[in-house]
This record gives structure tokens, C-alpha cells and sequence, in this order.
């Protein structure tokens, strides 16, 4: 159970953050404000309904519930994995940012219908969607998840 902890506090960790810099954003910019940090960065108040790169942004609310759902779903089996592997420590340090990263998200599609993102990264005039920290913890994650699973592959312990 000390374990479970350890990983359920990453993944506040990532929450907290998340939740702080979604706050200082939506407290300091108008929606669709930009100012550019660098000539490749940006800061920009975007809310996007959808899921990963804005996808189904425009489907007419019935996303938010769909998504919310997935995340409530997602987040209770990742606990269980967590609870079942504690050994494994990469395994659940990738868990655990998923999950901090699942319901930072999932704490704004509840609260306001959207979420925050606000992290613009561009080259030229072609921009990557904008993200936020959670989004970040959430692919960190699952980037970790795949090294680990060549690192110690099925079958082999």
C-alpha cells in the first residue's frame, strides 16, 4: 500500500500542477490571446472540447460526457494496475503520470465543459496543436510506458 501512495502522489503532483498553470493562464489571458515567449514558442489561451489534437472539437457537446467517461474508466483500471505492480517501478511512474494527466483534464471537461490548453509550439507559420501540462504528463507517460516495454518485454521478467 506505501507503494499505491507513492504513485497516487505523483499523480496529484501532476494535478496540482496542471491545475495551477491552467489557473494562472485563464487569470492573465483573454481566450484566444497569444504572446510569444520565443520564435518557436508561444503562450495562448486556447479551450478545446475535443479530444488529442482538437479532434472532435466541434461534435456538439455529446464529446465531453464520452470523454469524461473514458477518463473515469481509464484512471480506475490504472489505479488497479498500480495497486497489482508496484514492483515495476517505470511501469507505474508511466501510470502515474497518465493518470495525473487523465484527471487534470478530466477536472476541466467537468468544470467548464472545455479544457485549458495554452502551450503553442510552432515552426514558421505551421503550429502544433496547443497543449497543456497535463497533456504533457499524459504523453511523457505513455512514452515511458513503450520504452519499458522494450526494456523488459512480455514473457520476460
Amino acid at each position: 500500500m506505501p507503494s499505491l501512495m507513492r504513485w497516487l502522489g505523483s499523480s496529484a503532483l501532476v494535478i496540482i500542477l496542471d491545475q495551477i498553470s491552467k489557473q494562472w493562464i485563464s487569470s492573465h489571458f483573454v481566450y484566444g490571446e497569444s504572446r510569444a515567449v520565443t520564435d518557436f514558442f508561444n503562450l495562448v489561451l486556447a479551450h478545446n472540447t475535443g479530444a488529442a489534437f482538437s479532434m472532435l472539437n466541434d461534435a456538439g457537446g455529446w464529446q465531453r460526457w464520452l470523454f469524461s467517461a473514458i477518463a473515469v474508466v481509464a484512471s480506475t483500471w490504472i489505479v488497479w494496475l498500480l495497486y497489482r505492480h508496484p514492483q515495476q517501478k517505470l511501469f507505474c511512474f508511466s501510470l502515474a503520470l497518465i493518470l495525473g494527466g487523465a484527471l487534470g483534464n478530466l477536472i476541466d471537461r467537468i468544470s467548464f465543459g472545455y479544457v485549458v490548453d495554452f502551450l503553442d509550439f510552432h515552426w514558421g507559420t505551421h503550429h502544433f496543436p496547443a497543449f497543456n501540462v497535463a497533456d504533457s504528463a499524459i504523453s511523457c507517460g505513455a512514452a515511458l510506458l513503450l520504452l519499458e516495454s522494450f526494456m523488459h518485454p512480455k514473457g520476460r521478467t
